[in-house]
């Protein structure tokens, strides 16, 4: 296992997932360590568990040790989703929707004076709260069928900035954490801890996944606690 994820692991996992090949999600998740994309790839590998790939209980077991090392949230609800793959379910769970996680973020995580959004329980399509401006009819769609629909409520940007001070307690350059975390004192906050961190590509890769990740689990935590659980089909392309 290298030390860190490179570009081009990360465009390996992120290219089995949009493939839905679980043969090459297990061999891309050897290229880099998996606690950095636990909620990237967990559901595939979810997925490849439950499908019985070779070396996907392996897999499962290692994400499970790593979610319980983090705790994270949402870490819990991923690795009840994995010990329902292992056949080492404690509990039911949630309804399964096919929702993007990081779309689903966006709209949590948006403004509160201007985001939010709703997700269509339909086909798991999430769609922000402008777009009732752009005269696509979802309103009458929501008030002909409300049931249809699961309104999703903007939170605003503190846990974001959680995120920030979370990801510099991390970090091991003690004058790069001194520099951000002098930098997120104040309006500008957001602004002022990017644009250090442009400067030192490392740590603004690592920053990425950190937070991505963090996103990730907030919005699955959030959806389990409507119940639902997002949901990935992974296969096997015929050679």
């Amino acid at each position: 296992m290298v030390e860190g994820w490179g570009e081009d692991g990360l465009r390996a996992v992120r290219g089995a997932l949009h493939a839905q090949d679980g043969v090459a999600l297990l061999a891309a998740l050897r290229r880099g360590p998996v606690r950095e994309v636990l909620q990237l790839a967990g559901d595939g590998v979810a997925e490849a568990t439950a499908r019985g790939l070779p070396g996907a209980v392996e897999m499962a077991a290692l994400f499970l040790g790593a979610l319980q090392e983090r705790g994270f949230r949402g870490d819990e609800e991923l690795a009840d989703r994995l010990r329902a793959a292992t056949g080492d379910a404690a509990s039911p769970l949630p309804r399964p929707l096919t929702v993007d996680l990081e779309m689903l973020a966006t709209l949590l995580e948006g403004d509160p004076a201007e985001s939010g959004g709703r997700i269509d329980l339909s086909t798991g399509e999430c769609w922000p709260a402008f777009t009732d401006e752009l005269g696509l009819g979802l309103e009458a769609e929501e008030d002909d069928e409300p049931e249809r629909w699961l309104y999703v409520p903007a939170l605003g940007s503190r846990a974001g900035y959680r995120d920030m001070e979370l990801f510099i307690d991390e970090i091991e350059d003690a004058a790069l954490a001194d520099r951000l975390r002098s930098a997120i004192g104040g309006r500008g906050a957001f602004r002022r801890f990017k644009d250090i961190l442009a400067g030192d590509e490392r740590s603004r890769s690592r920053y990425h996944r950190f937070r991505d990740e963090r996103q990730r689990g907030r919005a699955r935590a959030w959806l389990a606690e409507e119940g639902y659980r997002p949901h990935s089909t992974i296969f096997v392309e015929p050679s």
